[in-house]
């Protein structure tokens, strides 16, 4: 589902409230795991909730990042992961992937031009019967350093008082970081064109139990081509989905897949954090997207992209973010399951 995450500095207000409504629609849907945070009792469904837009959910989708295609493809593994992991998706060879391309936000039908956020998620599965799924956002960083933020983060932008947001701006002035980021950052013309970033900390183990803290990031085989605001805004608003059904229909499309393995000191807990640029990388193999299907019956509509999932030789680390997640996509998961008959269908009976 997108995400979302900043002493003190003064901006605009207007602005400011601006930027935070779309951010709080557009964050992926951490939550705690119910009594976190006794007595308050901050749960996953009270954060699912609390992402919805304020019409109402979208019955039938997800709670968040509601607007996507699926696609099936491969990882194709170089075998330079097992250095790092003793998962047997770093082994050599191929393995199935079915990923979903989206957009954060609660509204299935916003155009493409208007999203903050742009997401990619995978499962890959291996011939041991074990997953690998990974929900992922093109953002450099996360707007806030732990659930609990996150959760007053998204209730001070949903708040009509004007100054809840700007309370909670000067209290964490690191969500300023991913807010400059989600008002100014450059566009794409297609997804293929984006770096998608984990921004969650993982424990890798090799063959022998030495463990690494690591992130990862899926690096686009095509130079990126931006378009100008102006040029942005003239697109049609489905443009992300016609291009990318475009390319593969054309070629299979790539990216790399990179670990970033953490030095001793580096905040593993905290999202809003990046890593210095030369921290030690590993190029692991590659994810192909060889076909395009239209998410209401395509692979990946009724997948939970559980962060938490994991095969033996990964593990959650100390951020707590994997872990909350996890809670609130099964809320997210059981409720759209429940809803299912308001799921918009064609006059066949088809999903659209």
């Amino acid at each position: 589902m997108s995400l979302t995450r900043a002493g003190r500095t003064t901006l605009p207000t207007g602005p400011l409230l601006g930027i935070a409504a779309v951010v709080a629609v557009a964050a992926t849907a951490f939550a705690y795991t119910a009594g976190w945070l006794s007595p308050h009792r901050i749960t996953p469904q009270r954060v699912v909730t609390a992402l919805q837009p304020p019409a109402g959910p979208a019955l039938g989708h997800r709670r968040n990042h509601i607007k996507g295609i699926c696609f099936t493809g491969t990882f194709t593994a170089n075998g330079a992961g097992s250095a790092l992991s003793k998962a047997m998706v770093f082994t050599q060879g191929s393995y199935p992937v079915v990923g979903r391309l989206n957009l954060a936000g609660g509204d299935p039908r916003m155009p493409d031009a208007m999203a903050q956020v742009r997401g990619f998620s995978f499962r890959i599965t291996t011939p041991d019967g074990q997953e690998w799924r990974s929900a992922m956002i093109d953002a450099p960083a996360f707007a806030a350093a732990t659930p609990d933020a996150f959760f007053h983060f998204i209730s001070a932008a949903a708040d009509k008082d004007p100054n809840a947001i700007k309370r909670y701006l000067g209290a964490h002035p690191e969500t300023l970081r991913f807010v400059g980021w989600a008002k100014s950052h450059p566009r794409t013309e297609s997804w293929t064109e984006d770096r998608f970033n984990s921004l969650n900390s993982f424990v890798f183990a090799d063959a022998a139990g030495t463990k690494r803290v690591v992130r990862w990031s899926l690096l686009p085989a095509n130079k990126p081509v931006i378009l100008p605001p102006d040029e942005l805004s003239k697109r049609a608003p489905d443009f992300l989905q016609q291009d990318i059904v475009q390319r593969v229909d054309a070629a299979p499309q790539h990216w790399e897949l990179v670990v970033a393995v953490a030095d001793a000191g580096d905040p593993t807990a905290d999202p809003t954090k990046p890593w210095p640029a030369n921290r030690r990388t590993v190029d692991v193999g590659t994810l192909t997207a060889q076909q395009i299907e239209a998410e209401a019956d395509g692979p990946c509509r009724d997948i939970n992209f559980d962060p938490a999932v994991l095969p033996s030789g990964m593990s959650t680390s100390d951020d707590g973010f994997p872990a909350a997640r996890s809670a609130a996509y099964r809320v997210s998961f059981d409720r759209r399951m429940a809803e299912q008959k308001d799921y918009p269908h064609t006059a066949a009976g088809a999903r659209q």
